[in-house]
This record gives structure tokens, sequence and C-alpha cells, in this order.
């Protein structure tokens, strides 16, 4: 994933859902990678289930592949290595030294930091090529911290290492974050509409 000049519009990660059916989902992946531009994709399951996780790698591997979309997976350095992905996405900081020497400089290893601009900045120093802060809406969720703008604009300002925004995104969060962010991590926000890539077409409308 390469860095996105503050000037440029921010690209999208995108997320697959929680548990996606393995029938279905692919040609559905396909259409919205076919429709639009994607940075990369991570697969995201709410399972730890090592079959199930394999499964599902393998049918959605192929389709980004095709597209030329690195993939990577949540959590599982050794599924990423074992199953040919792109990567790890890491929930914190801790993990990041170990899955980069595991994995090697060429793999993609991201973090995950809630609002934690302490905790990014460790994640980056111990490798990690990108940074995720959220979510960016609905108190409701997690400990009910929200990643602000503020926070974007602040490590925009001062740090290098790319950074995503993700979580419970509107189209008024993305207007507002654009100026600010790499990238967005797009996911339940869509896979949830009847048609996915209008779904994502819109939320794109707003990064303008």
């Amino acid at each position: 994933m390469a860095e996105t000049a503050q000037s440029e519009q921010p690209q999208i990660y995108l997320i697959t859902p929680p548990d996606p059916d393995l029938v279905t989902f692919p040609d559905q992946l396909a259409r919205v990678l076919d429709g639009s531009e994607i940075a990369c994709l991570r697969l995201s399951l709410a399972t730890r289930e090592e079959d199930r996780l394999m499964r599902a790698a393998d049918a959605l591997r192929d389709v980004a592949h095709r597209y030329d979309v690195a993939m990577v997976i949540d959590t599982h350095v050794v599924l990423a290595e074992r199953l040919g992905l792109d990567g790890v996405h890491l929930t914190g900081s801790r993990g990041v030294r170990a899955a980069r020497k595991d994995l090697g400089p060429d793999a993609i290893v991201g973090a995950f930091c809630d609002a934690s601009s302490h905790d990014g900045m460790t994640a980056g120093e111990s490798g990690a090529d990108y940074i995720a802060f959220g979510p960016v809406t609905g108190a409701n969720l997690g400990d009910g911290s929200l990643a602000e703008r503020d926070l974007f604009q602040w490590w925009s300002e001062m740090i290098e290492l790319p950074v995503v925004a993700e979580g419970s995104l509107t189209e008024a969060t993305i207007r507002t974050l654009s100026p600010v962010t790499d990238f967005f991590g797009i996911g339940e926000e869509i896979w949830g509409a009847e048609d996915p890539l209008a779904a994502l077409k819109e939320l794109q409308g707003a990064m303008g």
C-alpha cells in the first residue's frame, strides 16, 4: 500500500464481511473490484476456525490477484505465509515486529490502533506499513472512544506513515476526513446494500 499525497483523493481499502457466503461472495467481490480502483483487500472474518479462514482465503485470493489487488488477513501471520497472501493486519502494535520478521521486508504489515497516536507510532517504529484508526463514528462501538478528525490531521502533518480511517464510515465523515487520511477502510458500509458497487460509488462521491 503506497502512501497517498494528501492533495490526492484517498484510496479504498476494502474489508470483507465478517461471514461471507463463499459461494456467492467471490462473484460479488469481483464485481466491486472490476468497477472501482481498490488499493488492498482485507480478509476479516468473525470466525477463528482455521478451516473456514483457509477456505475463504483460497476463494478470495484468486479474485483479488486477478485484479492486481493485494490481500491481507486479520491477525493470522502463519496463515498469511502459508496461503500465499500479501500480508497481515494486526490489532495494536504488539506483534508488529515479530510479524515483520516472520513475513519478511516485502510483506504488508498493518496495525489497527483504535484512537491512540502513541500505539500508532509504536507500531510504525516496529515496522508497520500503515496504521488504521477508528471507529470514526458510533460511540456505542468498543469502549466508546472515537478516532477524531484532529488525530488524522495531526498524523498527516507529523507522520509519513500512511493512515487508514475505518469504522462506521458515513458520507459526512468521509467528506470531513478526506483531506487528512490516505485510505478509507470500507466493508460493512457497502456489503449490506443491494448493490455494493453502487454503495461504494456513493461513498467515493464524498471524497471529491
